[in-house]
């Protein structure tokens, strides 16, 4: 299956799911409506690239033909047109190797919230002042995707560094944008405390880790009973 197949597939049930559910029984059944929002948020970004994609496709096409037409003889309107044809052209080339990319297989907990620990490594009070740069640095990055973020703990140092901080992100699709900060990150810098201008090395370790999913359970008493 070519690519344009597999889009033009994804954005047929794009509309399917539209149509769904805008119908007024969509959300008789709580649990299937969840399950096709789920979906129809999964196809949203890939159907929203292929359109712009096919728009950038018609208007490379349109340019060449201008660029074949009589008006071509004329030099300035000629480079005008061949500076479009080279413009449309990249983007038609980085719409497609984004569209690429949303098409990879996902994580089964991409769509999740998560969990992240930030923990000062190596480095003394200049590990937990990079461990501090790096909450600030989540919080804004949240902050722009227009996430909600919850701070559980936090351990400070009297400096103002971080010894400790754990906090959730919950957002749709945090954990398929955030999965990848997991690991030992290190910063190599002049501390402000330094005289002497020598260079140090610190480390702060991150983990993320996707939230668990909300479960119903059917608790028989009897299996509390004591035996």
């Amino acid at each position: 299956m070519t690519l344009e197949q597999q889009l033009e597939t994804v954005n047929r049930r794009f509309e399917e799911l539209t149509q769904r559910l805008n119908q007024p029984d969509a959300a008789a059944d709580p649990a299937r409506f969840r399950q096709l929002m789920q979906e129809y948020h999964e196809a949203e970004p890939v159907v929203q690239a292929y359109r712009a994609w096919q728009t950038e496709l018609d208007h490379l096409a349109q340019a060449k033909a201008l660029l074949a037409g009589e008006d071509a003889q004329e030099p300035d309107f000629k480079a005008m047109v061949q500076q479009e044809i080279c413009e449309k052209a990249q983007s038609a080339a980085k719409l497609e190797h984004s569209l690429k990319l949303l098409l990879l297989p996902k994580d089964e907990y991409d769509g999740r919230s998560v969990i992240v620990e930030i923990r000062s490594g190596v480095g003394g009070e200049e590990a937990a002042l990079f461990a501090h740069s790096l909450l600030r640095m989540y919080t804004m990055y949240a902050q722009g995707r227009r996430w909600q973020l919850e701070l559980l703990n936090l351990s400070e140092t009297e400096l103002g560094g971080v010894r400790e901080a754990v906090f959730a992100v919950n957002g749709q699709g945090v954990y398929s944008r955030l999965k990848f900060e997991s690991g030992v990150h290190r910063v190599q810098r002049v501390p402000d405390t330094e005289t002497q201008g020598r260079i140090h090395t610190s480390t702060a370790t991150v983990a993320v880790l996707p939230q668990a999913e909300e479960v119903e359970v059917d608790l028989d008493m009897k299996d509390l009973a004591y035996q």
